[in-house]
Protein backbone atom coordinates (compact mmCIF):
# COMPACT_ATOMS: atom_id res chain seq x y z
CA UNK A 1 0.00 0.00 0.00
CA UNK A 2 1.39 3.27 -0.75
CA UNK A 3 1.70 5.99 2.01
CA UNK A 4 0.52 9.52 1.47
CA UNK A 5 3.83 10.51 0.60
CA UNK A 6 4.10 7.99 -2.47
CA UNK A 7 1.05 9.08 -3.60
CA UNK A 8 2.17 13.04 -3.67
CA UNK A 9 5.28 11.82 -5.27
CA UNK A 10 3.38 10.36 -8.12
CA UNK A 11 1.20 12.98 -8.75
CA UNK A 12 3.53 15.65 -8.44
CA UNK A 13 6.33 14.00 -11.05
CA UNK A 14 4.34 13.14 -13.68
CA UNK A 15 7.80 11.86 -15.91
CA UNK A 16 10.99 12.33 -14.16
CA UNK A 17 12.61 12.02 -17.68
CA UNK A 18 10.81 14.32 -19.39
CA UNK A 19 11.11 16.99 -16.42
CA UNK A 20 14.55 16.53 -16.77
CA UNK A 21 14.68 19.32 -19.63
CA UNK A 22 16.80 17.00 -22.04
CA UNK A 23 15.29 16.52 -25.12
CA UNK A 24 17.70 14.97 -28.17
CA UNK A 25 17.34 16.06 -31.53
CA UNK A 26 15.11 14.41 -33.94
CA UNK A 27 16.27 12.61 -36.48
CA UNK A 28 14.51 10.47 -39.46
CA UNK A 29 16.08 7.49 -41.36
CA UNK A 30 14.70 7.58 -44.83
CA UNK A 31 13.37 4.37 -44.47
CA UNK A 32 11.34 3.56 -47.78
CA UNK A 33 14.20 4.96 -49.56
CA UNK A 34 16.32 2.88 -47.51
CA UNK A 35 14.39 -0.55 -48.11
CA UNK A 36 14.07 0.09 -51.72
CA UNK A 37 17.65 0.44 -51.67
CA UNK A 38 18.35 -2.67 -50.49
CA UNK A 39 15.54 -4.43 -52.78
CA UNK A 40 17.28 -2.53 -55.42
CA UNK A 41 20.57 -3.66 -55.00
CA UNK A 42 20.27 -7.33 -54.46
CA UNK A 43 18.15 -7.34 -57.39
CA UNK A 44 21.00 -5.58 -59.51
CA UNK A 45 23.17 -7.78 -57.94
CA UNK A 46 21.61 -11.23 -58.77
CA UNK A 47 21.11 -10.10 -62.36
CA UNK A 48 24.63 -9.35 -62.82
CA UNK A 49 26.10 -12.61 -60.80
CA UNK A 50 26.43 -14.14 -63.72
CA UNK A 51 28.79 -11.87 -65.61
CA UNK A 52 32.25 -10.93 -65.35
CA UNK A 53 31.83 -7.43 -64.54
CA UNK A 54 34.73 -5.05 -64.46
CA UNK A 55 36.76 -5.30 -61.23
CA UNK A 56 37.05 -1.59 -60.47
CA UNK A 57 33.03 -1.41 -60.18
CA UNK A 58 33.74 -3.74 -57.64
CA UNK A 59 35.85 -1.79 -55.94
CA UNK A 60 33.93 1.39 -56.13
CA UNK A 61 31.20 -0.38 -54.98
CA UNK A 62 33.05 -1.73 -51.88
CA UNK A 63 34.34 1.79 -51.12
CA UNK A 64 31.26 3.27 -51.12
CA UNK A 65 29.35 0.81 -48.64
CA UNK A 66 33.05 1.11 -46.82
CA UNK A 67 33.20 4.95 -46.37
CA UNK A 68 29.20 4.61 -44.95
CA UNK A 69 29.86 2.17 -42.52
CA UNK A 70 33.03 4.13 -40.91
CA UNK A 71 30.68 7.09 -40.98
CA UNK A 72 28.31 5.14 -38.69
CA UNK A 73 31.11 3.59 -36.74
CA UNK A 74 32.75 7.09 -35.46
CA UNK A 75 29.64 8.34 -33.73
CA UNK A 76 28.72 5.17 -31.52
CA UNK A 77 31.39 5.71 -28.67
CA UNK A 78 30.27 9.54 -28.60
CA UNK A 79 26.98 8.70 -28.43
CA UNK A 80 26.67 5.70 -26.43
CA UNK A 81 28.55 7.15 -23.74
CA UNK A 82 26.00 11.04 -23.83
CA UNK A 83 23.26 8.88 -24.12
CA UNK A 84 24.24 6.62 -21.54
CA UNK A 85 24.30 9.41 -19.16
CA UNK A 86 21.34 11.10 -19.91
CA UNK A 87 19.41 7.83 -19.41
CA UNK A 88 20.83 6.66 -16.92
CA UNK A 89 20.35 10.25 -14.52
CA UNK A 90 16.63 9.78 -16.14
CA UNK A 91 16.52 6.85 -14.37
CA UNK A 92 17.89 7.40 -10.53
CA UNK A 93 16.04 10.87 -10.40
CA UNK A 94 12.78 8.84 -11.13
CA UNK A 95 13.94 6.16 -8.76
CA UNK A 96 13.76 9.17 -6.18
CA UNK A 97 9.92 9.94 -7.41
CA UNK A 98 8.77 7.31 -4.53
CA UNK A 99 7.81 3.73 -4.24
CA UNK A 100 5.16 2.73 -6.95
CA UNK A 101 8.65 4.41 -9.77
CA UNK A 102 10.85 2.25 -7.78
CA UNK A 103 8.68 -0.71 -8.36
CA UNK A 104 8.07 0.18 -11.55
CA UNK A 105 12.31 0.17 -11.98
CA UNK A 106 12.14 -3.41 -10.71
CA UNK A 107 9.81 -4.84 -13.02
CA UNK A 108 11.89 -2.58 -15.92
CA UNK A 109 15.17 -4.54 -14.34
CA UNK A 110 13.38 -7.64 -13.94
CA UNK A 111 11.80 -7.95 -17.72
CA UNK A 112 15.23 -6.84 -18.99
CA UNK A 113 17.13 -9.68 -17.87
CA UNK A 114 14.81 -11.90 -18.44
CA UNK A 115 14.67 -10.73 -22.15
CA UNK A 116 18.33 -11.06 -22.52
CA UNK A 117 18.98 -14.79 -20.66
CA UNK A 118 16.34 -16.41 -22.72
CA UNK A 119 16.90 -14.67 -26.19
CA UNK A 120 21.33 -16.37 -24.80
CA UNK A 121 19.88 -19.60 -24.22
CA UNK A 122 16.96 -20.39 -26.85
CA UNK A 123 18.89 -18.47 -29.49
CA UNK A 124 21.44 -21.48 -30.31
CA UNK A 125 18.90 -23.97 -29.88
CA UNK A 126 16.53 -22.15 -32.38
CA UNK A 127 19.30 -21.58 -35.23
CA UNK A 128 19.88 -25.60 -35.33
CA UNK A 129 16.49 -26.11 -35.47
CA UNK A 130 16.24 -23.66 -37.86
CA UNK A 131 19.64 -22.79 -39.36
CA UNK A 132 20.26 -20.04 -41.26
CA UNK A 133 20.32 -20.43 -45.06
CA UNK A 134 23.81 -20.99 -46.79
CA UNK A 135 23.54 -18.00 -49.18
CA UNK A 136 23.35 -15.41 -45.95
CA UNK A 137 27.50 -16.06 -46.22
CA UNK A 138 27.42 -13.19 -48.74
CA UNK A 139 26.73 -10.75 -45.92
CA UNK A 140 30.52 -11.51 -44.71
CA UNK A 141 32.51 -10.74 -47.22
CA UNK A 142 35.57 -8.96 -46.83
CA UNK A 143 35.15 -9.97 -42.74
CA UNK A 144 38.12 -12.11 -41.11
CA UNK A 145 37.44 -15.70 -40.25
CA UNK A 146 35.66 -16.91 -37.10
CA UNK A 147 38.44 -17.92 -35.22
CA UNK A 148 38.61 -16.52 -31.88
CA UNK A 149 40.47 -16.57 -28.72
CA UNK A 150 37.50 -17.81 -26.34
CA UNK A 151 38.35 -15.57 -22.66
CA UNK A 152 38.61 -17.80 -19.80
CA UNK A 153 36.04 -16.46 -17.03
CA UNK A 154 39.42 -15.11 -14.97
CA UNK A 155 39.69 -13.23 -18.18
CA UNK A 156 36.03 -11.92 -18.53
CA UNK A 157 36.08 -10.48 -15.10
CA UNK A 158 39.22 -8.69 -15.57
CA UNK A 159 38.24 -7.14 -18.93
CA UNK A 160 35.32 -5.11 -16.75
CA UNK A 161 37.38 -2.61 -15.93
CA UNK A 162 39.75 -0.55 -17.79
CA UNK A 163 43.16 0.45 -16.73
CA UNK A 164 43.22 3.20 -19.50
CA UNK A 165 39.80 4.80 -20.50
CA UNK A 166 41.24 6.68 -23.49
CA UNK A 167 42.85 3.29 -24.80
CA UNK A 168 39.81 1.12 -24.67
CA UNK A 169 38.00 3.61 -26.26
CA UNK A 170 40.35 3.44 -29.02
CA UNK A 171 40.21 -0.29 -28.96
CA UNK A 172 36.44 -0.48 -29.07
CA UNK A 173 36.70 -1.79 -25.82
CA UNK A 174 32.73 -1.40 -25.18
CA UNK A 175 32.26 -3.53 -22.02
CA UNK A 176 34.62 -1.23 -19.55
CA UNK A 177 33.38 1.56 -21.56
CA UNK A 178 29.78 0.74 -20.65
CA UNK A 179 30.04 -0.18 -17.31
CA UNK A 180 32.49 3.31 -17.22
CA UNK A 181 30.25 5.44 -17.94
CA UNK A 182 26.97 3.76 -16.20
CA UNK A 183 29.59 4.58 -13.06
CA UNK A 184 30.07 8.49 -13.86
CA UNK A 185 26.54 8.39 -14.65
CA UNK A 186 25.69 7.50 -11.47
CA UNK A 187 28.51 9.75 -9.75
CA UNK A 188 26.74 12.61 -11.66
CA UNK A 189 23.63 12.53 -9.23
CA UNK A 190 25.31 12.43 -6.17
CA UNK A 191 27.74 15.94 -7.05
CA UNK A 192 26.16 19.39 -6.03
CA UNK A 193 23.31 20.48 -8.20
CA UNK A 194 25.00 23.12 -9.97
CA UNK A 195 27.77 20.86 -10.98
CA UNK A 196 25.96 17.67 -11.95
CA UNK A 197 23.45 20.18 -14.42
CA UNK A 198 26.64 21.17 -15.96
CA UNK A 199 28.04 17.96 -16.89
CA UNK A 200 25.06 16.93 -17.92
CA UNK A 201 23.94 19.86 -20.15
CA UNK A 202 27.43 18.78 -21.57
CA UNK A 203 26.27 15.45 -22.53
CA UNK A 204 23.28 17.00 -23.70
CA UNK A 205 24.92 19.14 -25.91
CA UNK A 206 27.14 16.32 -27.34
CA UNK A 207 24.27 13.73 -27.93
CA UNK A 208 22.64 16.04 -29.89
CA UNK A 209 25.71 17.18 -31.87
CA UNK A 210 26.45 13.20 -32.76
CA UNK A 211 23.04 12.59 -33.64
CA UNK A 212 22.99 15.39 -36.01
CA UNK A 213 26.20 14.03 -37.68
CA UNK A 214 24.42 10.30 -37.32
CA UNK A 215 21.25 11.93 -39.08
CA UNK A 216 23.78 13.36 -41.43
CA UNK A 217 24.36 10.25 -42.53
CA UNK A 218 21.73 7.84 -42.26
CA UNK A 219 20.30 10.33 -45.24
CA UNK A 220 23.27 8.55 -47.29
CA UNK A 221 21.80 5.56 -46.23
CA UNK A 222 19.97 4.40 -49.37
CA UNK A 223 23.55 4.96 -51.47
CA UNK A 224 25.37 2.70 -48.78
CA UNK A 225 22.68 0.14 -48.65
CA UNK A 226 22.64 0.37 -52.21
CA UNK A 227 25.95 -0.30 -52.71
CA UNK A 228 26.97 -2.80 -49.84
CA UNK A 229 23.22 -4.90 -50.91
CA UNK A 230 24.81 -5.19 -54.71
CA UNK A 231 27.76 -6.84 -53.62
CA UNK A 232 25.60 -9.31 -51.52
CA UNK A 233 23.55 -9.97 -54.37
CA UNK A 234 26.54 -10.89 -56.67
CA UNK A 235 27.75 -13.30 -54.00
CA UNK A 236 24.70 -14.89 -52.73
CA UNK A 237 22.59 -14.75 -55.67
CA UNK A 238 18.38 -14.82 -55.00
CA UNK A 239 18.75 -16.68 -51.54
CA UNK A 240 19.80 -13.52 -50.49
CA UNK A 241 16.16 -12.79 -49.96
CA UNK A 242 15.54 -15.99 -48.42
CA UNK A 243 18.04 -15.00 -46.27
CA UNK A 244 16.85 -11.41 -44.90
CA UNK A 245 13.46 -13.24 -44.50
CA UNK A 246 14.60 -16.00 -42.31
CA UNK A 247 16.71 -13.14 -40.04
CA UNK A 248 13.29 -11.01 -39.59
CA UNK A 249 11.07 -14.04 -38.22
CA UNK A 250 14.01 -15.20 -35.74
CA UNK A 251 14.56 -11.74 -34.13
CA UNK A 252 11.25 -11.05 -34.69
CA UNK A 253 10.13 -14.14 -32.48
CA UNK A 254 12.20 -13.39 -29.57
CA UNK A 255 10.29 -9.94 -29.52
CA UNK A 256 7.20 -12.29 -29.26
CA UNK A 257 8.66 -14.11 -25.91
CA UNK A 258 8.68 -10.52 -24.70
CA UNK A 259 4.55 -10.06 -26.13
CA UNK A 260 3.95 -13.42 -23.81
CA UNK A 261 5.66 -12.38 -21.22
CA UNK A 262 3.47 -9.29 -20.90
CA UNK A 263 0.26 -11.18 -20.97
CA UNK A 264 1.98 -13.72 -18.53
CA UNK A 265 3.00 -10.30 -15.95
CA UNK A 266 -0.78 -8.71 -16.07
CA UNK A 267 -2.10 -12.61 -15.34
CA UNK A 268 0.41 -12.97 -12.28
CA UNK A 269 1.07 -9.59 -11.34
CA UNK A 270 -1.88 -7.45 -12.59
CA UNK A 271 -4.13 -9.79 -11.35
CA UNK A 272 -5.41 -9.59 -15.18
CA UNK A 273 -7.06 -12.45 -17.29
CA UNK A 274 -5.56 -13.02 -20.54
CA UNK A 275 -8.53 -12.44 -22.33
CA UNK A 276 -9.67 -9.07 -20.69
CA UNK A 277 -6.15 -8.16 -20.88
CA UNK A 278 -6.26 -8.82 -24.92
CA UNK A 279 -9.48 -7.16 -25.44
CA UNK A 280 -8.53 -3.90 -23.90
CA UNK A 281 -5.11 -3.92 -25.66
CA UNK A 282 -6.02 -3.93 -29.26
CA UNK A 283 -6.58 -0.09 -29.66
CA UNK A 284 -3.12 0.22 -28.31
CA UNK A 285 -1.82 -2.33 -30.02
CA UNK A 286 -3.72 -1.27 -33.78
CA UNK A 287 -1.58 1.95 -33.01
CA UNK A 288 1.46 1.00 -31.95
CA UNK A 289 1.60 -1.13 -35.39
CA UNK A 290 0.51 1.41 -37.45
CA UNK A 291 3.05 4.39 -36.05
CA UNK A 292 5.62 2.38 -35.00
CA UNK A 293 6.19 4.38 -31.71
CA UNK A 294 5.55 3.84 -28.39
CA UNK A 295 5.54 7.75 -27.96
CA UNK A 296 2.43 8.22 -30.59
CA UNK A 297 1.03 4.94 -28.78
CA UNK A 298 0.77 6.54 -25.17
CA UNK A 299 -2.56 8.23 -25.39
CA UNK A 300 -4.16 4.67 -27.15
CA UNK A 301 -1.80 2.94 -23.63
CA UNK A 302 -3.90 5.69 -21.33
CA UNK A 303 -7.21 4.34 -22.62
CA UNK A 304 -6.31 0.96 -22.53
CA UNK A 305 -5.18 0.84 -18.97
CA UNK A 306 -8.70 2.97 -18.37
CA UNK A 307 -10.49 -0.17 -20.09
CA UNK A 308 -8.85 -2.03 -17.35
CA UNK A 309 -9.79 -0.26 -14.52
CA UNK A 310 -6.28 0.60 -13.73
CA UNK A 311 -5.93 4.17 -11.32
CA UNK A 312 -5.52 6.79 -13.30
CA UNK A 313 -2.96 8.24 -10.97
CA UNK A 314 -0.35 5.54 -11.54
CA UNK A 315 -1.59 5.07 -15.15
CA UNK A 316 -0.88 8.96 -15.75
CA UNK A 317 2.37 8.50 -13.85
CA UNK A 318 3.66 4.72 -14.70
CA UNK A 319 3.16 5.36 -18.76
CA UNK A 320 5.38 8.42 -19.53
CA UNK A 321 7.89 7.48 -17.62
CA UNK A 322 7.86 3.93 -19.19
CA UNK A 323 7.42 5.36 -23.02
CA UNK A 324 10.64 7.62 -21.31
CA UNK A 325 13.46 4.73 -20.01
CA UNK A 326 11.97 1.21 -20.92
CA UNK A 327 12.52 -0.85 -23.87
CA UNK A 328 11.24 -4.14 -22.62
CA UNK A 329 12.20 -5.87 -26.06
CA UNK A 330 15.99 -4.32 -26.45
CA UNK A 331 18.19 -6.77 -24.68
CA UNK A 332 15.93 -9.68 -26.69
CA UNK A 333 15.89 -8.31 -29.57
CA UNK A 334 18.82 -6.63 -30.09
CA UNK A 335 21.25 -9.84 -28.62
CA UNK A 336 19.20 -11.84 -30.71
CA UNK A 337 20.65 -9.73 -33.84
CA UNK A 338 24.36 -9.78 -32.63
CA UNK A 339 23.60 -13.75 -31.85
CA UNK A 340 22.28 -14.49 -35.06
CA UNK A 341 25.40 -12.41 -37.21
CA UNK A 342 28.31 -14.17 -34.58
CA UNK A 343 26.13 -17.68 -35.95
CA UNK A 344 26.46 -16.19 -39.39
CA UNK A 345 30.33 -15.69 -38.99
CA UNK A 346 30.92 -19.46 -37.24
CA UNK A 347 31.35 -16.96 -34.14
CA UNK A 348 31.57 -19.55 -30.64
CA UNK A 349 29.47 -17.37 -27.98
CA UNK A 350 30.47 -18.81 -24.37
CA UNK A 351 29.05 -18.23 -21.27
CA UNK A 352 31.33 -15.60 -20.48
CA UNK A 353 30.62 -13.63 -23.79
CA UNK A 354 27.16 -13.60 -23.78
CA UNK A 355 27.14 -12.41 -20.27
CA UNK A 356 29.29 -9.26 -21.40
CA UNK A 357 26.36 -8.48 -24.13
CA UNK A 358 23.54 -9.70 -22.20
CA UNK A 359 25.47 -6.96 -19.29
CA UNK A 360 25.34 -4.31 -22.16
CA UNK A 361 22.61 -4.54 -23.59
CA UNK A 362 20.93 -3.93 -20.37
CA UNK A 363 22.93 -1.00 -20.06
CA UNK A 364 22.65 0.10 -23.30
CA UNK A 365 19.26 -0.09 -23.37
CA UNK A 366 18.40 2.71 -21.26
CA UNK A 367 20.51 4.64 -23.17
CA UNK A 368 18.23 3.86 -26.71
CA UNK A 369 15.49 6.60 -24.62
CA UNK A 370 13.65 8.62 -27.25
CA UNK A 371 15.50 7.54 -29.76
CA UNK A 372 13.51 6.20 -33.35
CA UNK A 373 13.92 2.55 -34.10
CA UNK A 374 16.44 2.47 -36.43
CA UNK A 375 18.24 4.80 -35.06
CA UNK A 376 18.64 3.12 -31.91
CA UNK A 377 19.57 -0.09 -33.96
CA UNK A 378 23.18 1.35 -34.69
CA UNK A 379 23.66 2.86 -30.98
CA UNK A 380 22.34 -0.08 -29.56
CA UNK A 381 23.32 -3.58 -31.46
CA UNK A 382 26.83 -2.04 -32.37
CA UNK A 383 28.41 -1.81 -28.88
CA UNK A 384 26.69 -5.54 -27.88
CA UNK A 385 28.40 -7.08 -31.36
CA UNK A 386 31.30 -5.38 -30.03
CA UNK A 387 31.50 -6.50 -26.52
CA UNK A 388 30.94 -9.84 -27.77
CA UNK A 389 33.66 -9.95 -30.76
CA UNK A 390 30.94 -9.61 -32.90
CA UNK A 391 31.55 -8.15 -36.67
CA UNK A 392 29.38 -4.98 -36.97
CA UNK A 393 29.47 -4.54 -40.94
CA UNK A 394 26.10 -6.88 -41.33
CA UNK A 395 24.48 -4.08 -39.19
CA UNK A 396 24.67 -1.42 -41.89
CA UNK A 397 22.12 -3.93 -44.23
CA UNK A 398 20.15 -5.46 -41.30
CA UNK A 399 19.40 -1.65 -40.43
CA UNK A 400 17.59 -1.89 -44.19
CA UNK A 401 15.15 -4.08 -43.00
CA UNK A 402 14.69 -2.94 -39.59
CA UNK A 403 11.50 -1.13 -40.21
CA UNK A 404 9.92 -5.05 -40.03
CA UNK A 405 11.23 -6.12 -36.72
CA UNK A 406 10.75 -3.17 -35.41
CA UNK A 407 6.74 -3.58 -35.32
CA UNK A 408 7.36 -6.56 -33.36
CA UNK A 409 9.40 -4.27 -30.90
CA UNK A 410 6.87 -1.68 -30.62
CA UNK A 411 3.71 -4.00 -30.29
CA UNK A 412 5.59 -5.91 -27.17
CA UNK A 413 6.67 -2.74 -25.62
CA UNK A 414 3.44 -0.98 -25.77
CA UNK A 415 2.02 -4.18 -24.59
CA UNK A 416 4.51 -4.67 -21.85
CA UNK A 417 4.27 -0.95 -20.68
CA UNK A 418 0.20 -1.54 -19.59
CA UNK A 419 1.28 -4.93 -17.78
CA UNK A 420 3.76 -3.33 -15.88
CA UNK A 421 1.03 -0.34 -15.23
CA UNK A 422 -1.26 -2.89 -13.99
CA UNK A 423 1.12 -4.49 -11.82
CA UNK A 424 2.50 -1.42 -9.77
CA UNK A 425 -1.37 -0.44 -9.64
CA UNK A 426 -2.09 -3.69 -7.88
CA UNK A 427 0.95 -3.30 -5.76
CA UNK A 428 -0.84 -0.36 -4.52
CA UNK A 429 -3.95 -2.24 -2.49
Amino acid sequence: MLSDHDDKGASAVRNPAAESGFELVAIRLPVVATFAALILGLGIGVMLSGFNLPEQLLQAASLVGTLWLRALQMTIIPLVAALLVLGLSQMVQAARAGAAARRFLLLVFGVLVAGGLFTAAIMPWLLTIIPIPESASGFLADLPDGTQEVPSILDFLASLVAPNIIAAAAETNMLPLTIFFALFAIAITRLHSDQGERLLGFFHSLANAMLLIIGWVLWFAPVGVLALAFGVGLRSGGGAFAALGHYILIVSAMGGFILMLAFLLAWALGGINPLRFAKAMLPAQAVAISTQSSLASLPAMLDSAGRLKLRSSTSEFVLPLAVAIFRATSPAMNMAVALYVAALAGIEITPAIALAGILVALIISVGSVSLPGSISFVVSIGPIALAMGVPIEPLVLLVAVEMLPDIMRTLANVTMNVAVVSAVDRSRD
